[in-house]
């Protein structure tokens, strides 16, 4: 039977198919049959036995949905969410949880866990690289930091690769299909000496044409251009003793990640300084403003080149009444990007870019019971040390004096300003005005943790866990701003600012858009974390289960420049470093399976409670790009899961999984304003949002909801069959829906993201290990962004990020 996506919370139910039936691969059988064997808890356990809310996605879901990267896996996952404008600036959350939306900052930690064959990946960014060969990708809802290396408050993403075979084994499959698209995938495996030393070599190739055109530059960019590969070694010198040894390289080069018009809101600037008037002053119109004809008029560089891979030691020792485990591991990320940060075919910010270079090393060891007994338990040492680079810029074009500065009383005509006489109307103000940054980040992480499952009476389970953390972080900042045209040449320092400002060498205009400034930020701090799981096993097939934890996300540090004082004369050093979030977590839940396992229910309800909550505040600068961390009062996200299965006959399958999520701030009092609210003058009068006037420094979006975050959302589909020759015809469908949801950290009228459903069928032949079908994606050609972002300088513009048009094509795959 066709591999399907199996929730753990659900896993799938139905026996294996009868004699008769056509012969599928062991993988596929396993995810049917409801005996998925999963290492959540860090032992191979049957999946549904497992008493944590999580998912799983086999291989042959992946390759039958097209879901070979984060972005694509979300579809299929009501509780996870995946933002990426690009792919440093990505952000896996589950149940509305993980990392603050917006930019990244290097400083913090994420809330999800991203774990590579048992290697916990350091940075977001470095998790967008092409599924190659994966045997299974568990999606873990909830805290997790007593059974994982690194605490994670949210969740975590566990992939397992396939593992070298002493049976020698191949597997190829290609699709191709509209936008010159098509991806190779391959692999082999088998003995080098006897049963004593295996390999394995995967790759995979993926290209795809772009689907927005650019005016400018005569190219079609959101294009795809990826390799990965990876090798593998396994040595077994004993049947009680494996040494498995990876490494993999991953290359990224497309033209991407592109935002562009969408729509135009009211601010509380003055009339003169809002889009319509820009644009009609500076005689610019964009080359469409709809923005699903999919063109646009950039006119800086695009792209997104990144470099990932790694290589780690995982040894297991089997002692007996324990295995002994240990995952050595060093990781690097090298990120070459390059932006249109203003969004638009006008020179106002031509370059801002902040290329980085993350190195990770890591170390695990643990030792976890085997078997059922009454008492089991897993204990572990984690080790974690990290450095990132980060060299940032950001230049100001001709267009950016009239585009960000206000221009005062100056007469206002057709092109906004009568004469060149302030600065908002001197082009030279700003023009060539650069900031290059220097970033650096260093991150050390111990810990001990353990978690222990206690079965007092049959079928009673009691499961304690703890976790001792300690964490480091230091960093430094510097920001250097010159500029050299007719009219200004400088270059600033924190230490040369004011000079230059008291001489009228700069002016106030000049640093409050860019700003010089230099700080090291240093930040440490223990920390305890526990969690009690009781579950109860009612049947084989029914278990029911209630969790609590309280856990801690690191506090982190700010490297993303800082906001100046009350004085506006130095930067505002208190704002150096974020404190840990706190987290209170409730959850009961129920996982079902009956009617011979021909069907499977499952429920989960949880309520978190997170006290300074890691937010992304503004500055009160109105022409920067990036705010900074600030720790919201309080956070609460409640909600319930569903999963099901059905699968009343060989010939047919369906699923239904869904996800309601109230994530909202409970206290939040000094909040970025929304853009309504954004861009006017100080004073103690406010104007009415999206009229010019004064804005208030800071919001409190009490009650409001967090962003990203959708109200509901649903997975679901299912396949029907028709033996023929020997084989099987299949037509399949897989849908997911997500209501209406905020893309601004403030919700805003303005950047309400509506709910939208995708549709994807398939239709195909399969024998033995081949298969073949055809495919369309996105079936019913739903327009929708992925995220609606604003303007620097609360101009009203809102840009946003289409979600991929519809495509078709077709995949054929064999196994020998």
């Amino acid at each position: 039977m066709l591999a399907h996506f199996t929730s753990i919370l659900l896993a799938s139910a139905a026996a294996v198919p009868a004699p008769d039936a056509p012969a599928v691969d062991a993988a596929q059988v396993q995810a049917d049959s409801g005996d998925v064997v999963v290492t959540a808890r860090r032992r191979e356990e049957r999946a549904q036995d497992v008493p944590i809310a999580m998912s799983i996605v086999d291989a042959g879901t992946i390759a039958q949905t097209g879901a070979f990267n984060v972005n694509r896996l979300q579809q299929q996952q009501p509780s996870l969410q995946f933002y990426s404008s690009n792919p440093r600036n990505s952000a896996i959350n589950i149940r509305g949880l993980g990392a603050p939306f917006g930019l990244t900052n290097d400083g913090i930690e994420q809330g999800v866990g991203f774990y590579l064959d048992g290697v916990y990946v350091g940075r977001v960014g470095a998790s967008t690289f092409d599924f190659v060969d994966i045997d299974r990708i568990e999606v873990l809802r909830g805290p997790q930091g007593t059974l994982y290396g690194k605490n994670t408050t949210a969740g975590a993403v566990n992939i397992s690769t396939r593992a070298p075979s002493f049976s020698p084994e191949a597997k190829f499959e290609a699709s191709a299909g509209d936008y010159a698209y098509y991806q190779i995938k391959g692999s082999v495996s088998g003995p080098i000496v006897g049963d004593t030393l295996a390999a394995r070599l995967s790759g995979s190739l993926t290209r795809r044409g772009g689907t927005i055109y650019d005016t400018t530059s005569k190219k079609y960019l959101q294009k795809l251009d990826n390799f990965s590969l990876r090798g593998q070694l396994l040595w077994k010198p004993s049947e009680d003793l494996s040494f498995r040894l990876t490494g993999d390289f991953n290359a990224q080069n497309p033209l991407c990640c592109v935002q562009y018009y969408a729509r135009v809101g009211a601010t509380q600037r003055p009339l003169n300084r809002q889009y319509a008037s820009l644009a009609t002053a500076l005689g610019y119109a964009p080359p469409s403003t709809n923005p699903f004809d999919r063109v646009t008029d950039l006119d800086a560089s695009i792209n997104s080149r990144q470099e990932m891979g790694g290589a780690s030691l995982v040894g297991d020792w089997d002692i007996g009444p324990a295995t002994i485990t240990s995952v050595t591991a060093w990781r690097y990320w090298d990120w070459q990007p390059a932006n249109d940060r203003d969004f638009i075919g006008l020179p106002i910010t031509t370059v801002s870019q902040n290329p980085s270079q993350q190195h990770q090393f890591s170390q695990e060891l643990r030792i976890a019971s085997n078997g059922k007994n009454k008492l089991d338990y897993t204990f572990g040492v984690f080790f974690f040390t990290q450095r990132i680079d980060t060299q940032g810029s950001q230049v100001q074009g001709s267009a950016a004096s009239r585009w960000l500065l206000n221009p005062g009383n100056v007469a206002v005509g057709a092109s906004g300003c009568a004469t060149p006489t302030t600065a908002a109307c001197n082009p030279l103000t700003l023009q060539g005005l650069t900031s290059s940054n220097t970033i650096n980040f260093d991150n050390q992480s111990f810990a001990v943790y353990g978690r222990l499952n206690w079965q007092p009476i049959e079928g009673l389970h009691i499961q304690p866990g703890l976790r001792v953390n300690y964490d480091k972080k230091s960093g430094f900042y510097e920001s250097v701003v010159s500029i050299a045209n007719a009219r200004y040449n400088f270059v600033a320092t924190a230490d040369n600012a004011a000079t230059l400002l008291a001489s009228g060498a700069a002016t106030a205009d000049q640093f409050n858009t860019l700003a010089p400034q230099r700080y090291s930020p240093r930040f440490s701090e223990w920390n305890v974390s526990g969690d009690i799981n009781v579950s109860y096993d009612f049947t084989p097939d029914v278990h029911g289960y209630a969790t609590y934890a309280r856990t801690f996300k690191s506090g982190g540090i700010n490297l993303s420049g800082l906001p100046l004082n009350s004085t506006n004369t130095a930067v505002d050093l208190t704002t150096q470093t974020v404190k840990p979030e706190s987290v209170n977590h409730y959850e009961i839940g129920l996982k079902t399976q009956f009617l011979d396992r021909k069907v499977t229910l499952n429920l989960a309800a949880y309520w978190d409670v997170i006290a300074d909550y890691q937010a992304t505040v503004n500055n009160n600068a109105i022409n920067v790009i990036r705010g900074y961390l600030a720790n919201a009062g309080e956070v609460q996200v409640r909600g319930f899961e569903f999963d099901s299965s059905f699968r009343p006959s060989q010939r047919v399958n369906f699923y239904v999984n869904g996800a309601y999520t109230d994530a909202k701030y409970t206290k939040f009092t000094n909040a970025p304003c929304p853009p309504e609210l954004a861009g006017g003058g100080t004073g103690a009068v406010i104007a009415a949002p999206g009229t010019p006037g004064n804005s208030p420094a800071s919001c409190d979006i009490s009650g409001q909801v967090l962003p990203g975050v959708s109200k509901w959302a649903f997975s679901f589909g299912g396949e029907v069959n028709q033996p023929v020759s020997g084989g099987q015809v299949y037509l399949g469908y897989d849908g997911n829906y997500r209501s209406r949801f905020s893309s601004n950290p403030s919700p805003s009228a303005y950047t309400w993201i509506e709910g939208y459903s995708l549709s994807n069928f398939r239709l195909g032949y399969r024998k033995d290990s081949f298969n073949v079908f055809a495919w369309v994606r996105n079936a019913f050609d739903q327009n929708y962004f992925e995220l609606l972002s604003t303007q620097s300088g609360s101009t009203g513009l809102i840009v946003g990020q289409p979600g991929d048009p519809r495509t078709f094509g077709a995949t054929i795959s064999a196994s020998f």
